[in-house]
């Protein structure tokens, strides 16, 4: 079926039709409401984290009506376009600023993560110039080699410093992040390290701390299996709501159906359709992102390009295929090519194809101005 839909200009930018991204926002309220209930349970409380879908103001909305406490993104420019939009917080900044970025740390932000002292000083600088108080969760490596105070005396001491001489900056807990950089994993001995920690602050500045951040979706899997151990009380989850891939795929838990995967579709349009060989004919040298790929020589098949590229989901060949039989094969900034041999729907110039996605795709996909964003069940957004 031919599509004849004029490019559409949406806020001054051409939005094709294809490629399309359908967010179901039922669904991301499901898996919010889900995870939520489950951390509450516990004694937890949920930061909403909205970074991966580029801080989209539908998806802020629908995590604050599912009952997170707060919404978090590393980005200031999304808090901004979700106060813009009335989105409600409160908001938490979830990359440690930098010092440029502290008038807008203070203005947009209730709450931020800090690692550096020489930022904390130059916080309260800033709180006192704009009159506000700003709280801060200060962050601890525990191993995975990003952000945080390797030393744990000196974190103790800083915690003490901004009790005493930022009167503008209010401690509200401490903090770690896992299983980025450095993939550690979160397990109760980590997180009981934390909570170790989060005592010798409390015993040094005479009072309890409001926040012990033990991480992210990847520290659910504790609340999950019923090991999160006492007196960690907040994470900030992402991934887990949005997708829900990420834990049941790669980590491999089958008893965490209760997550829906399917709650973003891409969708693409095929552009041409035609048997060719699979091993590249001439001379190789390397693909336009600078790569020698390997290929494999299965003889002539059918393949099929869709108008869509890396510039805008990245990886392709990560790319789950909901289309029987269909297999990603490579391509580049703006060509996916598929094997559609074994598809028992015989592919046309026309058709549609969709897609389910990884955390990277969704990332990108989502910052693409010229990608068409459908939300679907908009009720999901209300309270």
């Amino acid at each position: 079926m031919w599509y004849n839909v004029p490019i559409e200009y949406i806020g001054g930018v051409a939005v094709r039709q294809y490629p399309q991204l359908e967010i179901d926002l039922s669904l991301l309220q499901s898996n919010a409401r889900a995870v939520i209930s489950r951390c509450n349970a516990a004694g937890i409380c949920v930061c909403g984290v909205i970074k991966g879908a580029d801080g989209l103001p539908e998806i802020a909305r629908t995590l604050h009506a599912a009952g997170a406490a707060e919404l978090g993104t590393s980005r200031l420019e999304q808090v901004a376009k979700c106060r813009a939009a009335g989105v409600p917080g409160p908001w938490l900044l979830i990359r440690i600023p930098g010092l440029t970025e502290l008038p807008d740390v203070v203005a947009l932000c209730d709450t931020s993560l800090q690692s550096e002292w020489a930022t904390l000083m130059a916080l309260e600088e800033e709180c006192l110039r704009q009159n506000r108080t700003h709280r801060v969760i200060v962050m601890a490596d525990l191993g995975d080699l990003r952000e945080g105070f390797w030393d744990k005396d000196e974190l103790v001491d800083v915690c003490q410093r901004v009790e005493q001489d930022l009167p503008h900056v209010h401690l509200a807990g401490i903090g770690v992040n896992l299983s980025c950089y450095g993939s550690t994993k979160p397990t109760p001995d980590k997180m009981n390290e934390l909570v170790a920690l989060a005592h010798r602050v409390e015993a040094r500045i005479g009072r309890s701390l409001e926040v012990v951040s033990g991480g992210a979706t990847s520290s659910f899997t504790l609340v999950h299996w019923g090991t999160m151990p006492a007196g960690i009380n907040h994470l900030r989850i992402g991934e887990g709501i949005l997708l829900g891939k990420d834990l049941q795929v790669d980590w491999g838990i089958r008893d965490m159906d209760y997550l829906r995967m399917d709650t973003f579709t891409l969708r693409a349009e095929v552009v041409e359709v035609k048997d060719k060989p699979t091993y590249p004919i001439g001379e190789f040298a390397i693909d336009a992102f600078g790569r020698k790929p390997v290929y494999e020589d299965r003889g002539i098949r059918r393949r099929a390009i869709l108008a869509l590229g890396r510039a805008d989901v990245g990886e392709l060949e990560s790319l789950i295929p909901r289309e029987p039989g269909l297999t990603v094969i490579g391509g580049s900034s703006d060509h996916c090519i598929v094997d559609v041999e074994d598809c028992p729907r015989r592919l046309q110039v026309g058709d549609i194809v969709e897609f389910s996605l990884c955390y990277s795709h969704m990332l990108y996909a989502t910052a693409r101005s010229d990608m068409r964003i459908i939300f679907k069940n908009q009720s999901a957004q209300e309270e």
